[in-house]
């Protein structure tokens, strides 16, 4: 059977159903593309107690994860929520094709972590991934999702991509919104949220450029129209 069982967003946040699955399964996989860890691989392995084996990208999708659990209990750890990131519906498809039985344990994401900037979950809109430019890919699709969701005074998310600087990722937003024409004003930047060691502010797009409290797993959010209480709650993080 294949588990795919969602880590929350802290070391400790696996459930306890969960935790149960991985201390009787027979191989521990961890997913570790898709999302910048705010722990080390030893401290997880600490907290489950089981020996965990990275997963890398051409791992996963080679498929060769769903003809082991074909013959044992198999189990492929996912920070945050397991079907967040869509690559992994792609092991499901298979795993029905191949009917190796599935099993999938939910837990908190990102998508629910925003929240606790106050901003209301129903008015966000479509999320955005600001991949990391080279010389000769710039990308601006992601700026093209936010001003479809201000069209619709929809918030944006924005995912960013591994190991992009915080300040990289500042001036390629800039650049991006100047071409496709939208200003910027406050925006919020979030980082490790649901960890002790999470941040949230909210700040002018121009002071954010030389801010240096930011590094780990960050996310940005760009506020459209508020409600009176969003408005409110936002200068709790202005400080």
């Amino acid at each position: 059977m294949l588990y795919l069982i969602g880590l929350g967003l802290n070391v400790d946040g696996i459930s306890t159903y969960g935790l149960e699955v991985v201390k009787r399964a027979k191989k521990i996989y961890l997913e570790n593309y898709t999302v910048e860890f705010p722990y080390t691989h030893q401290e997880l392995e600490d907290v489950l107690g089981k020996k965990i084996y990275p997963a890398n990208r051409e791992f996963v999708e080679n498929l060769s994860i769903v003809d082991e659990a074909a013959k044992k209990d198999v189990v492929l750890l996912i920070y945050g929520s397991p079907l967040t990131a869509t690559t992994h519906i792609t092991l499901l498809q298979e795993a029905k094709l191949s009917k190796v039985r599935t099993k999938i344990i939910y837990n908190a994401s990102i998508l629910d972590a925003v929240a606790e900037t106050g901003l209301q979950l129903y008015k966000f809109g479509k999320i955005a991934s600001m991949p990391t430019w080279q010389k000769s890919f710039t990308p601006t699709s992601f700026m093209k999702i936010v001003h479809e969701n201000m069209s619709m005074k929809a918030h944006s998310l924005i995912l960013i991509d591994i190991g992009l600087d915080f300040q990289d990722a500042i001036f390629q937003l800039k650049k991006a919104a100047k071409k496709e024409d939208i200003s910027l004003k406050k925006i919020l930047v979030c980082r490790a949220l649901g960890t002790k060691k999470r941040s949230i502010v909210y700040r002018d797009i121009e002071e954010l450029e030389e801010f240096q409290g930011m590094f780990g797993p960050y996310c940005i959010i760009i506020p459209s129209k508020l409600h009176f209480v969003e408005k409110d709650y936002l200068k709790t993080f202005e400080k």
